[in-house]
């Protein structure tokens, strides 16, 4: 399998995807925006960083990329994608998910251990995980508070697309374990279907032993889980 990750000008967790996909014997390739995605993709990484400084709003430029149709009409494929921080802020802002990212209570860019809480069990990306699982992966992000409505979080939270909480050691959602205000403490959430799924956590900086844990693994693993059913 080869999986795509998509740099726009301001991506800077490009890199550092490759190489952990790498470190899990996945080929990666680093696809600049403007040339397309490749005819045999068969998994797509819309990483950290800046896109496009975040003006307007954080992904909200980088989503009206042309390659976002080509990233939507691959995911209704079923090519599995995952969005991560300024990834996820993309997929929201393109509609491959529900809901938005916007600034942290603490109105500051905050980069710390955090642990989540795996909601599900029966996706690719966490099939790995045992229900109510603690894991710990790391943020960096100003903009991270997940922000929805309360019908539609009914919705999400009813069809089972909250896929990570921010919790306390213990699985505890408290107050004190929400490191950016979200709403309901999500962390994480699924599209349409459970191959398309965008974090503001990067697990890629939880793969590489040497650089701290390794719970990051078993999320990446998710590409070829969702290729694999296929």
């Amino acid at each position: 399998m080869a999986v795509s990750i998509i740099r726009f000008g301001g991506s800077n967790c490009d890199r550092d995807a490759a190489r952990a996909l790498e470190h899990l014997s996945i080929d990666a390739e680093i696809v600049w925006h403007e040339d397309g995605l490749p005819e045999d993709v068969s998994g797509i990484v819309l990483p950290g960083g800046f896109s496009y400084g975040d003006y307007l709003r954080a992904g909200a430029m980088a989503a009206h990329s042309p390659i976002l149709e080509e990233v939507r009409e691959a995911a209704a494929h079923g090519v599995p994608v995952l969005g991560i921080c300024n990834g996820a802020q993309i997929g929201c802002e393109s509609g491959l998910t529900e809901g938005a990212f916007t600034t942290n209570e603490s109105a500051r860019f905050q980069c710390e251990h955090v642990y989540l809480r795996v909601e599900r069990t029966d996706t690719p990306w966490t099939a790995a995980f045992e229900e109510g699982e603690v894991i710990e992966i790391p943020i960096a992000h100003g903009e991270g508070r997940f922000e929805i409505d309360d019908d539609h979080l009914t919705r999400l939270e009813t069809d089972g697309r909250v896929l990570f909480r921010y919790c306390d050691l213990d699985g505890e959602l408290t107050e004190a374990a929400n490191p950016n205000g979200s709403k309901h403490n999500v962390a994480g959430v699924l599209g349409e279907t459970d191959t398309v799924a965008v974090m503001m956590p990067h697990p890629e900086r939880a793969t590489l032993p040497d650089v701290g844990g390794t719970d990051g693994q078993a999320i990446l693993r998710g590409f070829e889980r969702a290729v694999n059913a296929d």
